[in-house]
């Protein structure tokens, strides 16, 4: 029999999950004391963890406006059909957008995207205008720009 696709995560996995998006660059060693566990089967869990998809990747966090790139944007897509962004891997694969959502409503698609400057913005808002319709935003700030998943208990 296989296992379900989302088996629920128990509480040790919460408590990994919680400190490796606290701090990705822990040991397993470090890790194991924090959790209580012992390094080899901290190792195994993680394993599984990125198995199942749960944890998909490790990096660093950077503030685009720090790296260069000051202006940032929320840019909504209306676009279908051959030319849709969502279809055009080399489009959405531009250094500047940074997260693209799939949406529901009139827009197909939400893109984050950073750029150096306001002539740098209407550059891609131009490409992206071969795709469809761009509505843009400007982000001000971010009081919370990023924050780790509180994974549930299992119901």
């Amino acid at each position: 029999m296989t296992p379900p696709l989302h088996t629920p995560l128990d509480g040790l996995d919460r408590r990994i999950l919680a400190e490796l998006q606290n701090d990705g660059r822990l040991s397993f060693n470090e890790l194991s004391r924090r959790v209580n566990l012992s390094a080899p089967a901290v190792a195994d869990r993680v394993r599984r963890l990125t198995d199942r998809g749960v944890i998909t990747g490790y990096h660093a966090h950077i503030d685009p406006a720090a790296a260069g790139l000051p202006v940032t944007a929320l840019v909504r897509m209306e676009c279908f059909g051959a030319h849709c962004l969502l279809r055009e891997r080399s489009s959405l694969g531009m250094p500047e957008i940074l997260q693209v959502h799939r949406v529901t409503g009139d827009d197909c698609c939400v893109l984050l995207i950073a750029v150096r400057s306001m002539e740098h913005f209407e550059e891609i808002i131009d490409r992206l205008a071969e795709h469809g319709r761009p509505s843009s935003t400007m982000v001000l700030s971010s009081p919370v720009p990023w924050r780790p998943v509180l994974v549930p208990e299992a119901s």
